[in-house]
Formats: C-alpha cells, structure tokens, sequence
C-alpha cells in the first residue's frame, strides 16, 4: 500500500511547471513511498526546476507551433513522432498508476501513451481558457481539474471538477506585520506602496509603463516596489531610490504581498490565483503575446466580478493615468476589489486536486 508510481508533465512556463511540482509534494506527503518521474520538453525551464525541487525529469524533443511558417514548424512532424516513441518508452519502462498533465507540449505526447495503454490521466487546467493540449487530451481523460466557472465551453461537462490552481504553500496565509514587511524592502511606513509584477522573467511593455510613470507617481505621493525581471533588471536598477525599491527578482513574495495597498500585475494563471488570495486591489496588465490571448480572458473573468481593474497594453498611454489615480483616491474601492477578489480565492487546491487523483488508483 503506498507504493504507487505517479508520472507528471507540464512544462514550457512556470505556470505549468509549478502547479506539477505542488501536486507532487502533496501527493509524497500522503503516500512517502511512492515513486516519481516528470516529463518535460527538452530545452525549457523544467529541466532545471524539476530536479531542484527533488524529482527526476525525463525530456522529450518538442515544442509547439509557430504561428508563422518556420523551419521550426517543417520539424514539427519529425518532433512529434519522435516524441510520441520516447514517450512510448518512457510509459512502458516507468509503468505508473496514474499519469498527471498540468499542460504544455511535451504532457501531449505523454498523455497519449499513457491512454494508449489504458493509464488513467488527471488534467489541470489553470487558465479560463483551455490550451490546445489540454483540449486535444480531454476526450480520454479521467478527470479535468479546473480553476474557472464555464469551462464546459472546453471540456466534457461530466470531467470537470473545480479545484482552483496550486498555489506556494507560503501564501495560503499571509498574515505577516506590514511594518515588519515594509522595513524589510526598506520603505516608508507612512505611503502608500504599488507593488509592480511582470513575471519571473519580466515584462517589457509593464516595465517601460512604470519608468515612463516615475514622475506621475511621485505627484500621487506613493512608494513603489519594482519587481523588473531578470531580463531588465540591468535596464531599470538605476531607478533605485528612497521611494523605488528595484528588484530582478522578489524572493520572498509574502512580505511583498504583505507590504503591498495596490498591486500592478500580468494576468497569468499562477498569479492570478495567488492575486486571489492576497486581497489586495490589483490592476492588471494583461500580456498580449500569449497563446489564445488567455491572459487577456484570465483577467476579464475576474473584472466581470468587480474584483479587479484590468487595462489591455494599447490602452495604457490613454488610460492609466485617470484609472490608477482614480483608484488611489477611493479608500472605497480599493476595499472593494480587496474583498471581491478574495472571494474568488480557493486556498485548498492542491488538496482538492490530489483527492481526485487518489479516486483513480486502483
């Protein structure tokens, strides 16, 4: 008993490299004997986040499409086929209970072995709307764990459970002093502080709205903490200053969360759920550059609610001025959208995802 194999895949970005990496940790908490092996594409980031968080990682040679023809797309044929057969392999040597995909490329081909030798698979799906793989899987898919309402537009209504996606273990509960959280970035305890997000890699366009916007801020009196991106953070760390905290990347994310009164994010899956369970007012940025525009549809989903304010990128320059000062100024408001988001928050996920799964071993 305790014993079972688990076989994960979801790759690409973090948003579906974390999710799989949390629903492993709880599954090894309930069963410590199981064994574990993650599947990923060859040349992505999970091939070093997989092995840092303890697991072992096969990886297979995919990508997706291109949206324009490429020398990339005349090899995607050859990929593939050569993915399906390593997969193939893969499925047959490993032998798992159950099989997990949390989307990206390379969980496609996993998936289809494993249904080819009747391995039952749990899909998570974390935006509001369905990636191609995703929906490509669903029609033998065991079970398809969601973190959106409507999502039947997609997926057989009978598969769907809404679970929420898995968030870090240290933001269910962000309960930390906000002094204490402010003099740790080394802020003013009496202003207002705009915490900025682009992603761990950054984002450009969000970061040249806030460099074009230094002076704007400083006529609204308020403080701000800069997370740029290690892409940028050689472009933008000369903006430090008493009032601009700079930085490539935000290790401890709880006390910026803590620190924060209004934030500015991207509007990915994984940060739109942690967004929901911080309550804090935000005002989103979706990224355009994104497969099916899910950011954009991701952050709509939650401005339906009044629980956030979202401004697509080529309405900055005309609107972020009169929309962001409007919302400092309205105590009101903010308390709205802090308490409207945070409904919309499930904290329980990962618990709710691994319940499913432990429905299918047999």
């Amino acid at each position: 008993m305790g014993s079972y194999r688990f076989i994960l895949s979801g790759g690409g970005t973090g948003g579906h490299i974390y999710p799989a990496i949390a629903i492993a940790n709880e599954l090894k908490r309930r069963y410590p004997k199981a064994e574990f092996l993650f599947v990923g594409a060859k040349d992505k980031m999970e091939m070093e986040k997989v092995p840092k968080a303890g697991y072992k990682i096969e990886g297979l040679w995919i990508s997706g499409l291109q949206r324009k023809l490429t020398w990339k797309n005349l090899m995607f044929p050859l990929k593939l086929i050569t993915s399906l057969i390593r997969a193939g392999n893969i499925i047959k040597k490993f032998n798992p209970d159950v099989a997990i995909g949390t989307g990206g490329f390379a969980s496609g081909p996993l998936l289809k072995k494993a249904a080819g030798r009747n391995i039952p698979y749990v899909l998570q799906e974390q935006n509001s709307y369905a990636g191609i793989t995703n929906k490509l899987l669903a029609a033998k898919a065991n079970r398809i764990c969601v973190a959106y309402d409507n999502m039947e537009r997609f997926f057989p209504k009978e598969k769907i459970v809404k679970t929420g996606n898995p968030v870090r273990a240290d933001l269910v509960s962000i309960d930390t002093d906000k002094k204490k959280a402010l003099s740790f970035f080394g802020l003013d305890t009496s202003k207002k502080t705009i915490l900025v997000l682009g992603g761990s890699l950054g984002a450009r366009r969000v970061n040249q709205l806030i460099e074009s916007k230094l002076s704007f801020f400083e006529t609204q009196g308020v403080q701000l903490l800069w997370q740029c991106g290690k892409l940028y953070s050689e472009d933008y760390e000369k903006y430090n200053s008493r009032t601009v905290k700079v930085k490539a990347f935000v290790n401890r994310m709880d006390l910026a969360y803590a620190a924060a009164d209004v934030i500015i994010s991207r509007a990915g899956a994984g940060s739109v759920s942690e967004l929901c369970l911080v309550g804090k007012p935000v005002l989103f940025i979706p990224s355009p550059n994104v497969a099916e525009d899910h950011q954009t549809k991701n952050a709509k989903a939650l401005e339906v609610e009044d629980a956030a304010l979202v401004l697509k990128e080529n309405e900055l320059d005309e609107k972020f001025d009169s929309v962001f000062s409007k919302l400092l100024a309205s105590e009101e408001e903010q308390e709205k959208l802090g308490a409207n988001i945070k409904k919309m928050a499930l904290p329980e996920a990962t618990e709710h995802i691994v319940d499913e799964i432990e429905k299918l071993l047999k």
